[in-house]
Parts: C-alpha cells; structure tokens; sequence
C-alpha cells in the first residue's frame, strides 16, 4: 500500500476531483454530487492531507480514458504545478485504464475513492485481523491495476509466438502477479484462523447468556462516543476504578473512520439486567466491496446480536440518506430479523427534534423504536437503555424451576444473565423464581416445576 510519510511536519497538499453527472444532479439523493463532495473533503483530511484545491467538471458521463476529460486533466495538471500538491484524488471511482492515463498527463500518485478509504482503513486498523482484513483489501484492488506500475520498463521484447522475449516490464508484472496471488492465499488462511477463534469467543461470550447488543451505522455518527458513556455509567454501578474503566474506553474522536477493530464491554445496568455491547467498523456511501468482503467475519458479530441500535448524527441533514447507506450494508449480511432501535445522536445541536422526527419517521419500517440521545451530555440515556431492557427482555415469564445439582452450570448462566429472583436449596436440587429470558426457555422446559407465576 502507498505509505504517506511525513517526519518534517510540514503539510502535505492532494487537489480533489469530482464528476457531476445528471443522475446527480437531484437534491436530496443518496448520491447528490454537493454532499458526496463534502464527504469525500473530510475522507481526504481523515488521511492527514490538506486539500489545497477542488477542481470539478460536469458531463453526461465520465470519460472513458481519463473519467474527466483530457482537456480537464491537463488543466488538473497545472493545478498540482501551481499549488505544489503531491497526490490527485478523485471522488468517483477509477478504472485501471483511467488511473494509469490519469497519473500519466498530472505526474502524482492518483488515488480514486476506494483507493483513500483504503489508505484511511490501513492507518487505523490496530489489532492483527484488522490490518490483514485491510491488507487483504488492498491487494485485490491493486491485481488489476499492476499494468501501469512498470510502465517505464520495457514490457516486450523480439521474436513471436510463445518465444517471444517478454521485456523488464513483463516480467516484472508477472513477478508482482504471482507474490500478490501468494500472499491473499496465505492472508485468506490467517483470516480463516482468526475468524474461527473469534467463532469460539462468542460461543463463550453466548455460553455466559448475556444478550448482545450491537452498535452499528454511518461513520462518524458517534458509536464509540455512546458505547463510552454507557462504560462511564457502568462505573457508578460497580464503583470501579476510574483508571480501570478508562482502560476500558474505546478511541474517539471526531473524524470518518476513527475506529475500525470490533470492542466488546459489558455494560452493568444495576438492575441485573446487564448486556453485551459491541461497537463495530462505521459503515459509509459506496464502501469498497473489498472491504466489506475483508470485514464480513467482523461484522458477523452483528449477526448473533439480539438487538441492534441504528446510531443516526441527528444534526446531520443527510442522516436519512445515512439511515439507507445503513440499512442496505446490513442487508447484505442478512440481520433482517433482528430487533432495532434507531438511536439519534447528536440532539444537543438540533434546533428542531420535531422536524427531525419527522423526518427520521419517513421510510422507516414497522414499530421501531427512535430515541434521541445526546452521547457527550448524556441526554436521553435513561430512556435509550429503558428501551434496550423492554426489547431485550420482552416476552420474559416468571416462572418456578428446580434445577438439579449437577445442572449447576445452567444455574449459574441464569444467575449472570441476572433472571433469578428467589432460590432455595431442596434434596431434588435448586428451587430457583426466574424470569426466564425467551431464548432459554426450550432448554428450561424440561425443569419447570409449576408453570408460570405470573
């Protein structure tokens, strides 16, 4: 992957791009070309580069050798002369043709959308499966795209036929081919072990019987900052030390893609009702396929989930067009039938929570719950985890069982889950009051000593 590197300090400028087509032209859509251009600013600052120009062109489609035109491309050209920027970006995404005609007429690193949400992925992942997921990615958007790379080398040399002398170039794309094909063999058998022992973690984490909740959405729209507020408010519940409980806190910060490695907390709620609460890779508009293939071991985490909270910037005017961007990734990992709270950060800055209802309510589907929240004030919090404790336990019935003793396993996995109210101790085994949690109530059944309570 192309490594900025910077040990001077000193700024370093990228000229961005953008094709506005007429399917783009529509205010309002998902893929309006203002708003994709806004994004695709901060994805640039997100990377550490300033961006010293914007140069936009509008046609009816891209051009097919150089996206935006040759005429637009030269004058790009002397735009990165004059402002003395080092990489050319482009909001669209590149075909290998036109990115190796693009590099050649501007003379910078030419980087497409999908190349810069890469570059931002390989500089935040943290833990090993993070930066092998990234890795993964990146050497299959690089497979088609080594054509341009040795193009100063020669690519052919004399003769004809499968005696043909192949040049420096050649042999070179040859070489580069097969150590690419080499390497995502033995990243697919790392990745296969780590995934298999992410597997095994969460048959623990399910064995414990302690719901999962999982936080998922655009990027940015404040996941970390809520999962980090719901740790602090575990603290006044256990009195923990605050030192352990800020070893405990994930990274946050104000900016796309601040964090990408999956964190699991326990969240204590004080009345025994306790969940898992996972925080997972931000979703945005157009994110690679490569990536989503790389992070789907990952992102199965939501899958296994018994509740999804939907995180919405509530003060950002396209969190509508967010919410589709959402709900179509989840789509493709196929959580349909999980539960879901539409949760609306951000409700310090709106100046109107009616209109956002509004808005919010339009095309969301079935009885889902929203709920406004504030994860820097705390604002709404009681009422976000009041809304998690219904839909977690929903369906609950108190009910008599007598658990043998040497089912002391079972007993305990009631008691983490916090379902047991009252129990005593008969020659038979334990005489336990729960409310029994609907997924355990085929395994309880065989145990249940006079039906339901209440």
């Amino acid at each position: 992957m192309t490594e900025i590197t910077n040990t001077t300090n000193e700024v370093i400028k990228a000229i961005l791009v953008g094709l506005n087509t007429p399917d783009r032209e529509k205010e309002g859509t998902v893929s309006d070309f203002d708003h994709s251009m806004t994004e695709m600013k901060s994805l640039v600052e997100a990377c550490d580069l300033e961006v010293a120009g914007i140069v936009t062109q509008s046609l009816e489609h891209p051009e097919s050798g150089t996206y935006i035109g040759k005429g637009k491309a030269y004058e790009i050209a002397d735009t990165i002369r004059d402002t003395g920027a080092e990489y050319c970006i482009f909001e669209g995404n590149l075909s290998p043709a036109q990115m190796k005609n693009l590099q050649r007429i501007v003379e910078v690193p030419v980087w497409d959308r999908t190349n810069l949400i890469l570059e931002i992925f390989s500089r935040r992942a943290k833990t090993r499966e993070a930066k092998l997921q990234v890795e993964s990615a990146y050497l299959h958007f690089m497979l088609p795209r080594l054509t341009g790379m040795w193009q100063h080398l020669g690519r052919q040399g004399g003769g004809s036929g499968s005696r043909s002398n192949k040049g420096i170039g050649e042999t070179q794309i040859e070489l580069d081919r097969r150590h690419i094909n080499h390497r995502l063999a033995e990243l697919s058998k790392e990745l296969d072990t780590i995934s298999k022992t992410r597997k095994v973690q969460r048959l623990g984490r399910q064995s414990g019987m302690l719901p999962t909740v999982a936080l998922v959405g655009y990027t940015n729209a404040g996941k970390s900052s809520l999962m980090n507020r719901l740790i602090s408010l575990s603290e006044k519940v256990t009195k923990r030390n605050p030192e352990d409980t800020e070893e405990k806190k994930v990274f946050e910060k104000d900016m796309l893609f601040a964090t990408l490695d999956t964190s699991v907390r326990r969240i204590y709620t004080g009345d025994k009702k306790d969940f898992l609460l996972s925080d997972t890779v931000g979703f945005i508009e157009n994110l690679p396929h490569g990536l989503v293939k790389a992070f789907r071991s990952t992102l199965e985490e939501i899958k296994y989930a018994q509740l999804l909270l939907i995180v919405l910037d509530a003060s950002d005017p396209y969190h509508k067009q967010h919410r589709l961007v959402t709900e179509k990734t989840l789509a493709e990992l196929e959580p349909l039938d999980i539960p879901r709270i539409y949760v609306m950060n951000k409700a310090d800055l709106l100046e109107s929570k009616e209109a956002s209802v509004m808005s919010v309510a339009e095309g969301i589907q079935g009885n889902a719950v929203t709920v406004y929240i504030s994860a820097k004030t705390g604002e709404g919090i009681d009422e976000l985890l009041k809304r998690i404790n219904e839909v977690l336990h929903k369906g609950e019935k108190k009910m008599e069982v007598l658990i043998p003793f040497s089912k002391g396993e079972l007993l305990g996995r009631l008691h983490t889950s916090g379902a047991v109210i009252s129990e005593e101790y008969t020659e038979d085994g334990t005489l336990a009051t729960i409310d029994c949690p609907v997924y355990m109530k085929d395994e309880l059944a065989e145990y249940l000593k006079s039906g339901a309570v209440e």
